[in-house]
């Protein structure tokens, strides 16, 4: 068929790669940080399009057919009725807009009112938001604001030209806050709630359709979020789970159906296929292996692994809960972590190290029940993050998910998923793939780690994790 180009616009860097269209092989690639200092809250979207430029700069996309576009999510870019910005971009975990968040969870009527309305309760870095601290922090700005884009869609709406259509997909809208992955609508009447006043959103377009063509001849897919692209290049299915080890920890899974979770837990996202992407969120992942390596004066998360592997599962009856920032999941906001089970044999540095990673991995098992207990099947695990390569992950991981546990070599999956659909909506085009069936790509490459015979020991430490838990803060987990 030929070649495409996957762009993956992230908080940092622009990263591009040109792929063969049948398998996906990645041929070259192309790099260049975004022009901005650190990660501020605002930022001018031409920065996106400078890097976009560096990256692509030497012929890189040279005989490149169609290109797919994945961004960062959560960015808002607010625009007057010529088209122009009208402020910065908003982006990122936004921690101006938490008094925001709250707000708009007591004018809906609470948590459940916004789990029913679009599957998800107001975090402070989802647009809609940002939208309500717009309005009443810049309320001239939020006035002047007639469109919406999020930052692929305005991304895609650059590299066609700035055509009068606008568009989106299920996934980036998905996570906007105004729009329902169980209904396929937006809530216009959330976007008026938030900002003060209706505005044009981008059209919702299927995950083969074309965005449209340039001048030059190039198709432009639909593009998606950052979430969505990485999980179509690592090619995840029905079956499969993923979690993400950073600061904060995630997981999320393949399923049929958009969920919607009273208790607003369960995020529904819509996936880059078709498919449903439902999101549970831990707020304390790698920062409490960080914690306890600053707690024991270990250098880094190397050395923790290291001497957690002197320790045996259970870490001799230390159990830690590693809520030090609150939780999420379950939800404590304001509580703090707890460490259990201290006697004279178990008050070691090595059982630490061990009980940290315990703890760590038992906060996701759990946010992966909540998913299960929805009835999402989850047979095969995705481990994702630096921390997943740590020994110490590797040997605890499988046996208290309970099933097989993936850790896939490093590699630019977001911008491998967004060519993914370039290559889709190419072959839809030319009247050689279906709509409904992406393009049989190569499988990451990765590591496959078994429970095998430790299943049991795993389970144990997984009840000992639950006795504390439910000791310390009885009916946590709502049944």
């Amino acid at each position: 068929m030929g070649i495409v180009a996957g762009l993956d616009s992230s908080p940092d860097f622009t990263r591009i790669v040109v792929c063969d269209t049948d398998t996906g092989a990645v041929l070259r690639q192309g790099y260049a940080p975004h022009p901005v200092e650190g990660r501020p809250s605002d930022v001018d979207p031409q920065a996106w399009l400078l890097s976009l430029g560096e990256a692509a700069g030497g012929g890189l996309l040279e005989g490149v057919q169609a290109i797919g576009v994945s961004a960062q999510q959560n960015a808002v870019i607010p625009l007057d009725a010529q088209g122009n910005t009208v402020r910065p971009a908003m982006v990122g975990g936004d921690k101006r807009a938490q008094v925001a968040a709250a707000d708009l969870v007591d004018a809906l009527g609470g948590r459940e009112a916004w789990a029913q309305a679009v599957g998800a309760v107001p975090q402070a870095a989802q647009p809609v938001t940002k939208l309500r601290w717009l309005a009443k922090n810049e309320p001239e700005n939020a006035l002047r604001t007639a469109v919406l884009l999020q930052a692929h869609d305005w991304l895609v709406w650059q590299l066609l030209g700035r055509p009068v259509r606008r568009t989106t997909d299920r996934g980036g809208a998905s996570g906007t806050g105004y729009w329902s992955a169980a209904t396929g609508a937006y809530r216009p009447d959330l976007v008026e709630l938030a900002l003060g006043h209706q505005a044009v959103l981008p059209e919702v377009i299927g995950p083969s359709d074309a965005a449209g063509t340039t001048p030059e001849g190039l198709l432009i897919s639909a593009g998606t979020g950052e979430t969505m692209a990485a999980a179509f290049g690592l090619g995840i299915g029905l079956g499969d789970a993923v979690v993400s080890l950073g600061a904060s920890g995630s997981v999320m899974a393949v399923h049929p159906e958009a969920l919607t979770d009273q208790a607003g837990m369960i995020t529904s996202l819509a996936d880059a296929t078709g498919m449903h992407l439902p999101v549970v969120t831990t707020l304390n992942a790698v920062r409490a292996l960080r914690g306890a390596a600053e707690l024991l004066g270990l250098p880094d998360l190397e050395s923790l692994s290291e001497l957690a592997m002197k320790s045996t599962p259970g870490s001799h009856g230390l159990v830690l809960l590693p809520y030090l920032e609150g939780e999420r999941t379950p939800n404590l906001p304001h509580t703090a972590g707890t460490l259990a089970g201290l006697r004279r044999e178990s008050m070691k540095p090595e059982h630490l190290a061990r009980a940290a990673f315990e703890g760590m991995l038992c906060g996701l098992a759990d946010a992966l029940d909540v998913l299960r207990g929805r009835g999402v099947d989850v047979r095969r695990i995705f481990l994702l993050g630096p921390a997943a390569e740590l020994p110490a992950v590797q040997a605890a991981a499988p046996s208290l998910f309970g099933v097989q546990v993936v850790v896939p070599q490093p590699a630019d999956y977001t911008a491998i998923g967004a060519a993914r659909q370039a290559a889709w909506a190419l072959g839809v085009s030319q009247g050689t793939l279906d709509p409904r069936t992406p393009p049989a790509w190569q499988g990451a490459a990765a590591q496959v780690l078994e429970p095998g015979e430790e299943l049991a020991v795993g389970q144990a430490v997984r009840q000992q994790f639950t006795a504390v838990r439910e000791q310390t803060h009885p009916g946590a987990f709502r049944p």
